[in-house]
């Protein structure tokens, strides 16, 4: 197994892009909930890429969904977060303002914003799912695909350093900071979107290939 599906995951996930969110939401909670809540967060972006890399394509096998087929959706999927992030967006769907409100009364009712929206969708939403199905099926062994779930442990960790860390990176690396790095980001998403969709119709359509 190679880095490609690391730095795919870093790209799409970008938690410094997030920080803003966290800081959001966040806002009015003690020291100690605030570190409960980069915990569950961490944890939780982890056992939603696992469970991808393991049940993923048992899923699609159950739903009858050839692999050609997702990897040519999940690289349109792919291309458009890369787009979003082009133009200084975070790469999966963000909430509008009346949604942060509404996440803002969960919070003030005792719900858990760590799961939802802080990982889900924010961290961990389809284009991420749909790029560790994908690498996940290219694993050729149960080592390979063992690294693949490792990977989820190294984006937990950068989540949970730059989510403890949010004010901080945010005083750091400012708005501008923060949309050059999602632009960066976005530019290599978009090559490995192009690269997952060629895949994918090779397969599907073989005289693609020459």
């Amino acid at each position: 197994m190679e880095f490609k599906p690391l730095i795919t995951l870093l790209a799409i996930v970008n938690p410094p892009a997030i920080i803003p969110f966290f800081i959001y939401y966040t806002q009015g909670l003690s020291p100690l909930q605030r570190r409960h809540t980069v915990v569950v967060s961490a944890i939780t972006a982890f056992l939603v890429i696992a469970a991808c890399a393991l049940l993923g394509i048992r899923i699609l096998e159950f739903f009858g969904i050839s692999l050609a087929s997702f990897q040519v959706g999940g690289g349109m999927l792919l291309l458009t977060s890369a787009l979003n992030m082009l133009n200084a967006k975070p790469a999966e769907a963000r909430p509008a303002s009346d949604d942060m409100e509404a996440g803002a009364e969960k919070a003030a009712m005792g719900n858990s914003i760590a799961v939802v929206p802080l990982t889900i969708p924010l961290l961990t939403g389809p284009a991420t799912m749909s790029t560790v199905v994908i690498y996940a099926e290219r694993a050729r062994n149960a080592f390979d695909l063992a690294v693949l779930v490792g990977y989820g442990v190294v984006i937990a960790l950068v989540t949970a350093v730059c989510f403890a860390l949010a004010e901080p990176i945010a005083r750091i690396l400012g708005k501008t900071g923060i949309n050059v790095l999602t632009r960066l980001m976005g530019l290599i998403l978009a090559a490995l979107a192009v690269e997952v969709m060629a895949e994918g119709l090779g397969k599907l359509f073989p005289s693609l290939r020459g």
